[in-house]
């Protein structure tokens, strides 16, 4: 099996050294797990090598025969500029590097320097120019405002603009090696936006999906990072965890905001240091797929509290996604209600109903505290008790009633819907303005008036014909 290269864009090594090519990019593999790495000996075949593939990073020698490194970093900046150049100099001079710097080049190191810092400058280089990236897509699609893959979103049935454009984002990072977070209410379809990112990143591997609520943190790094056999009583034999059953894939961490302090740690190390150690064993493995993460809690808040670690929160965030409930897009109700009535139908055996024209707006009404996860259960329910041609709309009913009576007994804050300084209106101007916004919602349907306002349908319509007369 094809192994996914690191990053996306290619990392041209040039020096004149044979061995210090080899060994550079042999350190790059294992300490960094950068692997899509040309390498060059002669300075006169770079430009070229630059216009035949394509090159995201160049770390340049300064001396060598043939074509100088500084003459090379002028032609790079001037002919290439979205490509990074990191120097590496086998002298240590302050004035070199100070005027390499000026003259466009990320970094200077000397070959001297310790290699760990050498592979971090790369690595740090190759994340600023994912952002360049990702920010240059970004801004394409929004200008063109098209889908390149519309297929992968396919699942996630709407017509929301608010949800188009977390798909134009999605698109943007596809590419991207840093972690998603995806936030969201119950029920939204995090989920479906997980198995989104893992498929437009084109990644070999599986996506492997793990509910860390509830673990502690000995079961969290089991879990994860798998053992070795005898690290612990019980464990007779090794055991792979998520993290390399997820390898050259993708790995989906749901419900994040459970974690206990010391695994956010762990998992803090994770994401900063790409590497982790099995239970049971002294030497690191590389991580070597993609982590997405979601949650129903607000991180923000939590991280304000001490409940979260902020540098685990930042880390994260790199690239945001909230997924907004079904009650901020309720054009999506409609479309959902017929996808879940034909998935139903076909799962029961049974024909697809008639919908009638008052439960669309029934439950544009409602707000769906349960979200789409809510509706499908409820449309379901319907179906598998529907015998008629048409619809009946008493089941939507009764569960509207019964989530609508569970969610009132919350405490609600007072909102004021009067200005300050101005007068007050009249008991029955107010009753008026409520009369026509809830005609208005329920499209002159006077039962779901009624039922928004909560008073009874005859007592609607004694009303409505008292403005008449």
């Amino acid at each position: 099996m094809t192994k996914n290269l690191y990053p996306s864009f290619g990392i041209l090594l040039v020096d004149d050294e044979p061995s210090f090519l080899r060994s550079l990019g042999i350190a790059l593999e294992r300490g960094g797990g950068i692997n899509n790495v040309f390498r060059c000996q002669d300075s006169r075949d770079v430009l070229g090598i630059l216009e035949r593939e394509r090159i995201g990073l160049v770390t340049l020698d300064l001396t060598m025969p043939h074509v100088s490194g500084e003459k090379l970093l002028m032609r790079i900046v001037e002919d290439h500029p979205d490509v990074g150049v990191i120097v590496i100099s086998g002298l240590n001079q302050v004035e070199t590097a100070v005027r390499c710097i000026k003259q466009g080049a990320f970094d200077y190191f000397v070959k001297t320097d310790e290699q760990d810092r050498l592979i971090e400058g790369i690595r740090r280089a190759i994340r600023l120019q994912e952002l360049r990236e990702e920010n240059q897509a970004l801004r394409q699609r929004v200008l063109s405002d098209t889908l390149e893959h519309p297929e992968v979103f396919a699942p996630i049935v709407t017509d929301d603009k608010g949800m188009r454009a977390l798909f134009k984002y999605l698109e943007s990072v596809a590419s991207s090696s840093e972690p998603v977070l995806i936030c969201g209410e119950s029920g939204t379809g995090k989920e479906l936006f997980a198995q989104a990112v893992h498929t437009l990143s084109r990644r070999k591997g599986p996506l492997v999906s793990v509910n860390v609520a509830g673990l502690d943190d000995n079961m969290f790094a089991d879990t994860l990072f798998g053992h070795q056999r005898g690290a612990f009583t019980g464990a007779e034999n090794a055991r792979a965890g998520m993290i390399e059953q997820a390898a050259e894939g993708t790995l989906f961490l749901d419900e994040i905001g459970d974690l206990s302090v010391a695994s956010q740690v762990k998992l803090l190390r994770l994401l900063q240091e790409g590497e982790y150690y099995p239970l049971g064993s002294d030497r690191p493995k590389r991580l070597r797929a993609r982590v997405v993460v979601a949650t129903h809690q607000d991180l923000a808040q939590k991280q304000s509290s001490g409940e979260f670690r902020k540098d685990l929160y930042y880390r994260l965030r790199t690239h945001p996604v909230h997924v907004p409930p079904l009650r901020q897009r309720k054009r999506d109700i409609p479309l959902l209600l017929e996808h879940f009535l034909e998935e139903a139908a076909e799962a029961l055996g049974k024909v697809k109903p008639t919908v009638p024209r008052q439960l669309p707006v029934l439950l544009s009404n409602y707000d769906f505290p349960g979200n789409v996860r809510e509706l499908r259960a409820i449309v379901y329910d319907a179906m598998s008790v529907h015998q008629s041609r048409m619809l009946s709309m008493e089941v939507f009913k009764r569960a509207i009633h019964f989530n609508s009576d569970e969610s009132a007994t919350g405490v609600i804050e007072p909102q004021s819907v009067f200005v300050a300084d101005a007068p007050l209106p009249t008991l029955d101007s107010v009753a008026d303005l409520l009369v026509d916004e809830a005609m208005a919602r329920a499209e002159g349907n006077q039962s779901i008036a009624s039922r928004l306002l909560g008073i009874s349908q005859p007592a609607l319509s004694k009303r409505l014909r008292k403005r008449r007369s």
